[in-house]
């Protein structure tokens, strides 16, 4: 049995979309590596240089501290007591912050709409074992399979 030269035409035809279909699909693939590549750099640069620029604002909250400790010093308060006040000062900011920090986690709400979509998962998926699988049934709702194929 030969085919007829429209049908090997035909044939070449789809065998060449499906090679460049695959050439474009892996080429297209190697394009986003190379983007995620580059951006992970761009991002791990970028972090660095924020991390170097907090390290760089607590020096300055360091010696702003003194500034101010010295200040208090020069208005006529004992040392012990001006570092004393910024001390305390910066303990009451941190215990704000924590404060702030914990009503936020308080109002978290645990993923509640995941956890419901895994529990309807199990549910259907317990529902399925439960239920024995007889030849000509599909899919979760069990429809009949009907001979013409509709």
């Amino acid at each position: 049995m030969s085919q007829s030269p429209e049908e090997e035409s035909l044939g070449a035809l789809v065998a060449q979309a499906s090679d460049h279909i695959s050439t474009l699909v892996r080429s297209e693939i190697e394009l986003a590596k190379a983007e995620l590549r580059f951006d992970v750099k761009r991002v791990g640069t970028a972090a660095g240089l924020f991390a170097a620029a907090a390290f760089m604002a607590h020096l300055c909250l360091i010696l702003a501290s003194f500034a101010i400790a010295y200040v208090m010093v020069e208005l006529g308060l004992a040392q012990w007591l001006a570092f004393t006040i910024v001390t305390i000062f910066y303990l009451l900011v941190a215990a704000l912050l924590v404060f702030v920090g914990t009503r936020k986690l308080k109002g978290l709400a645990g993923m509640k709409r995941t956890t419901r979509s895994i529990k309807g998962l199990k549910e259907i998926t317990s529902s399925e074992e439960e239920l024995p699988v007889t030849a000509g049934q599909l899919g979760v709702h069990r429809e009949p399979v009907k001979p013409d194929g509709r």
